[in-house]
């Protein structure tokens, strides 16, 4: 099976972080100011859902004068099916690495104008310069993180692997990503996560099916409020989303990556083909890499941070930093993979999924 190498060098370097972090002593930070002369203007953002801490846009406008437009989806593959119709007026999107990659190959996105993003030097250099988007041209690092299992503690138990959420007797909601779930599926099938083979998606697609009975939702990016509700006592998830829902019961759920093998995901900012106002996307860009403003969202949303500077000034939460389940450990980071960017593979994995969610019921 083919693993992500660069993935581990991402990883090794923030396995010291933790202590690091809580060591620094913290910087007094001047608010992050905005280039003068759009005030008055409006960005349309379409994002995920919790994705910013809560006062991330009010800032934002307050220090422009500018009014933001806030949406959005539940998939990537909803947000570039919008996108392939035709920008609607959206001005920065927020896809995952792979996404991007299609996005650029089927002229989806606009170069960006880095004039604008000075803080592009805060990020952490093992996040930047990536093969689906080379120099980062079209792309900056947003949020980072993995794809997991949230789960009730009081009705499950302890949990650490597939098998054990498949053997579950209770209701289990799967998340509505199919190449995250096939890549799962194919890891442990003994295959590449990315594979573009045929009769390997069709045996990853059975494996699902074999193991999906007690399989009751695919959740859109929602699954934290099935189980923050008790409709699933599992769900997969990604780690951010649960980590949510946990701060407020932290002894009744808990999130875990899986032994066998789990998807690590980098999603970016970038600027949509046609949008109407890119050079405030770009502003906007520059403002969520700033120090605080960048600590401020992950320390909110619970994903990991791809600023360097907001952890080394010491603005992350250290019990975040600590955290196995947001910054993976060395044994777990072996078993952990990234979607690349395969229009074959995608294509035959995309009807395998429908097919499956159609035998699920």
């Amino acid at each position: 099976m083919r693993k992500v190498m660069w993935l581990a060098v991402i990883l090794a370097v923030l396995v010291g972080l933790p202590v690091a972090a809580q060591e620094a002593t913290e910087a007094v930070q001047e608010p992050w100011t905005c280039p003068d002369g759009f005030q008055g203007q409006t960005l349309s953002i379409y994002n995920w859902s919790t994705y910013v801490a809560e006062d991330t846009i009010a800032n934002f406008e307050a220090a422009c004068g500018v009014t933001v437009e806030y949406s959005i989806y539940g998939s990537n593959e909803e947000m570039v099916a919008i996108m392939r119709q035709g920008n609607p007026g959206y001005d920065l999107v927020v896809p995952t690495d792979y996404m991007v990659a299609l996005m650029i190959a089927e002229g989806l996105l606009s170069p960006l104008n880095r004039e604008l993003i000075p803080n592009f030097a805060n990020l952490d250099p093992t996040l930047i310069d990536k093969g689906f988007d080379p120099g980062n041209v079209y792309s900056i690092p947003y949020q980072w993180g993995t794809v997991g299992f949230g789960y009730n503690v009081e009705k499950v138990g302890e949990l650490s692997t597939w098998a054990e959420s498949f053997a579950y007797a209770g209701p289990v909601a799967w998340l509505e990503d199919a190449r995250a779930m096939f890549g799962v599926a194919l890891s442990i099938l003994g295959y590449d996560p990315n594979s573009s083979n045929p009769d390997e998606i069709t045996e990853a697609r059975d494996f699902l099916l074999a193991n999906g009975a007690n399989v009751v939702a695919i959740a859109a990016d929602d699954g934290q409020a099935l189980l923050a509700s008790g409709e699933a006592d599992i769900v997969v998830e990604y780690s951010g989303d649960i980590f949510q829902i946990m701060a407020e019961n932290p002894d009744k759920f808990n999130y875990v990556i899986p032994a066998e093998a789990a998807l690590f995901w980098l999603d970016n900012m970038v600027i949509p083909t046609g949008a109407p106002n890119p050079d405030l996307a770009a502003v906007f860009m520059d403002y969520i890499l700033d120090p605080q403003v960048g600590a401020d969202i992950s320390n909110y949303t619970a994903f990991a941070s791809p600023n360097m500077a907001s952890i080394e000034l010491g603005l992350i939460d250290p019990e975040l930093l600590a955290n196995p389940g947001i910054y993976p450990t060395e044994e777990t980071r072996q078993n952990l993979f990234i979607i690349e960017d395969n229009p074959e593979g995608e294509q035959l994995i995309n009807d395998a999924w429908n097919e499956l969610k159609i035998f699920l019921g």
